[in-house]
């Protein structure tokens, strides 16, 4: 399975650059593990970051560092992280989850 999103900022119309990204699974008795690390490029897109491997069937989230994002470009925001929380059941597919941010909402979906 590959791993793709892509974080835009609703308010200035362009990509989310320099957004800190986390992927961990849930393991059994709901711990998370750390699974890999990354950050949005110019473009917002994050593609390509992934051990071998990874991610494997079972309950994953993403989380992304909006409120270090906000900061970085001054700006007050109500969510200082957004996670997703997603379930892969076939590790052959392709998951490509991407974010519409702005300060004070966000909004996501499995893009292709």
């Amino acid at each position: 399975m590959t791993l793709s999103t892509h974080v835009l900022d609703a308010t200035l119309g362009r990509p989310a650059a320099g957004v800190p990204v986390r992927l961990e699974r849930r393991g059994d008795g709901g711990t998370w593990t750390p699974v890999a690390t990354g950050q949005t490029g110019p473009d917002g897109r994050l593609a390509g970051w992934l051990p071998d491997g990874e991610p494997v069937a079972g309950v994953h989230r993403l989380t992304f560092d909006t409120g270090a994002y906000f900061a970085g470009n001054n700006v007050t925001a109500l969510y200082p992280e957004v996670t997703i929380t997603f379930e892969v059941r076939d590790p052959a597919e392709h998951f490509h989850l991407p974010v519409l941010l702005s300060p004070y909402a966000y909004s996501t979906y499995r893009g292709s």
